[in-house]
């Protein structure tokens, strides 16, 4: 047999028209995949079904608003509803994720695209619910671990017993970090001892991401004040906006005239507002609200440093994001961090989170000095390319007899 291998992408994190930024790095990551050949895919992403489209509920809304099926960056996905039910829903969640989704992969398979493969995205539920859709379909399984899937959600026991089921029944998991396989390797959650954990880094779009004139970009976003700090992510807890404020308030005790700018929605919003005004620094804090990715390059490229307090990351885009325009990045030593920020020419990463060591990791930076060039050219070593090949690789290792073909599509 001479074809590319066909797989079927599963995960409720992938992008929708009415949530274009929501699992944005799934789909950036199989667009990646498919750019290179050798594979076709269809995506099957559920979404909660939720009874209003009225804008006052918000995300809920969104997700009302998701049509069954489209053609997103001329990928064909579809997205089945599945019920979420209040109080037990951590614990039902994986079966009833199973069962609104199975028909959509019978469709898939009736419309002639017979899948080799299940690739599934985040461990909790989709990777547990995944497990199940390829035992009744008796399809090899890879799931994708992201961070708070096992770093967090394997915390409680019933979802970490369903996990270890899930991983167990997985031909290969995979970590975007070594240090998010070394936590699945201490859950035990390598295929009965055979080496099935693989590592496989999310790279960055040079292309997308590229320098450009921080002058000029912060004049065209109306940015005054220098040095100029900023964080990107959801504005809740454990992405450390808090965190940030209290150290930039420490920070302009030595840098009167520094600017903060938070991009991102969220829960914490409200509360991140409050605290500027409790801390007198409300006047020299941008909120700039959610941005679309293809947005970023220009504020990444006219900021002075890029801060990201995370307790917990498994490996944040964001960081390669902003030093492929040449930013420099101070980030807390959590996850896959520590990998990808490896020179003190590029950032630094602070051990301790606290205000006053991140304050001081933004000033020393600054203070020493950054060549932008030499970011750049640290954050190009950061493809796609061997993702790709690596995805490509374990995807044909699981199709004895079939060659991969010249031609690919979506």
């Amino acid at each position: 047999m001479n074809r590319p291998v066909r797989t079927l992408l599963f995960s409720t994190l992938y992008p929708s028209g009415a949530r274009p930024l929501h699992g944005i790095f799934v789909e950036t990551r199989l667009r990646e995949l498919l750019s290179r050949g050798g594979v076709q895919t269809r995506v099957v992403a559920p979404v909660p079904w939720f009874w209003s489209t009225h804008p006052r509920h918000g995300r809920y809304a969104d997700m009302a608003r998701t049509p069954k099926r489209e053609l997103l960056n001329g990928i064909d996905v579809r997205h089945p509803q599945y019920l979420t039910l209040p109080k037990v829903g951590m614990t039902v969640a994986p079966f009833l994720l199973a069962l609104g989704a199975r028909q959509a992969l019978v469709d898939v398979q009736r419309e002639g695209f017979d899948f080799d493969v299940i690739d599934a995205h985040y461990y909790y539920p989709d990777g547990v619910a995944a497990a199940m859709l390829a035992r009744w379909f008796d399809k090899p399984l890879v799931i994708t671990a992201r961070g708070s899937d096992v770093n967090q959600i394997a915390q409680h026991r019933l979802p970490r017993w369903l996990i270890q089921w899930a991983a167990r029944q997985a031909d290969a998991s995979v970590g975007v970090s070594a240090a998010l396989t070394a936590r699945m390797r201490e859950l035990a959650m390598d295929r009965k001892g055979q080496g099935r954990l693989f590592v496989m880094r999310n790279g960055v779009d040079a292309q997308r991401f590229q320098p450009l004139p921080p002058d000029t970009m912060r004049c065209e976003l109306g940015l005054q004040g220098a040095p100029i700090v900023m964080t990107v992510g959801n504005l809740q807890e454990h992405k450390g906006q808090r965190l940030v404020l209290d150290a930039f308030a420490q920070l302009r005790q030595v840098r009167s005239h520094a600017r903060l700018v938070i991009i991102g929605d969220g829960p914490d919003r409200g509360l991140l507002e409050k605290q500027a005004e409790r801390l007198g620094v409300r006047t020299a804090v941008t909120f700039t609200g959610t941005l679309p990715n293809t947005a970023l390059a220009r504020w990444y490229s006219a900021a002075d440093v890029l801060v990201l307090a995370s307790s917990r990351e498994g490996w944040p885009n964001v960081l390669l994001e902003a030093m492929a325009c040449g930013t420099p990045v101070v980030a807390s030593a959590v996850g896959g961090i520590p990998e990808a920020v490896q020179s003190v020419k590029v950032g630094r990463v602070v051990a301790e989170r606290s205000p006053a060591a991140f304050a001081n990791a933004i000033d020393g930076l600054l203070r020493q000095g950054v060549d932008r060039g030499q970011v750049r050219a640290y954050a190009e070593n950061f493809s796609w390319e061997r993702t790709s090949q690596d995805q490509l690789d374990l995807f044909n290792s699981l199709m004895p007899g079939l060659q991969p073909g010249s031609q690919a599509g979506s």
